[in-house]
Parts: C-alpha cells; sequence; structure tokens
C-alpha cells in the first residue's frame, strides 16, 4: 500500500475533484474520488501569503497499489501546476 499526500496552492477544491474524477473513476462526495485501485481524499485551508494575500491551499492524499499511486499523483500535479498558473 503506497500512499502519496501533497499540497497545492491557488486551486480550487472542486477543479481538483474534476482533475482526479478525468484520472479515475468516480467522485464518491466532495472530499473522496476514487480510481481502480487508489482512493484520493481532498481537504482545503487558507493560507495566508504576506500580510495581505490568503490563497486556497488544497492537500490531496492518495492511497492505493504502489505501482499506481506515484504516476497518479504525477499526472495530478501537472495539471494542477498548469491551473494555478
Amino acid at each position: 500500500m503506497e500512499r502519496i499526500e501533497r499540497s497545492f496552492r491557488g486551486i480550487s477544491a472542486r477543479l481538483a475533484r474534476h482533475y482526479l474524477s478525468e484520472l479515475g473513476d468516480e467522485i464518491i462526495d466532495e472530499t473522496t474520488v476514487e480510481g481502480p485501485d487508489w482512493t484520493a481524499t481532498l481537504s482545503t485551508e487558507t493560507v495566508e501569503i504576506g500580510p495581505s494575500i490568503e490563497l486556497t491551499e488544497v492537500t490531496v492524499v492518495v492511497e492505493g497499489d504502489e505501482e499506481a499511486v506515484p504516476p497518479l499523483v504525477e499526472s495530478f500535479a501537472q495539471k494542477a501546476m498548469r491551473a494555478g498558473g
């Protein structure tokens, strides 16, 4: 069982769910997306960047088959980086 946790700033939870569903299978609820060999759980928080700027930070925890999880996280990270600008 593989587990990878990554945080992304400047992307919404809605968009993160959408990207994960494109890479996987099914949106289970607001915080969970499942694929054939993995489950991703999302959480969000607002973080301060300097004295006057706040961003949404989405944390994605992916657990599942050790062959499936690393490439999934890499594919998601590429999509998330393009979205966040």
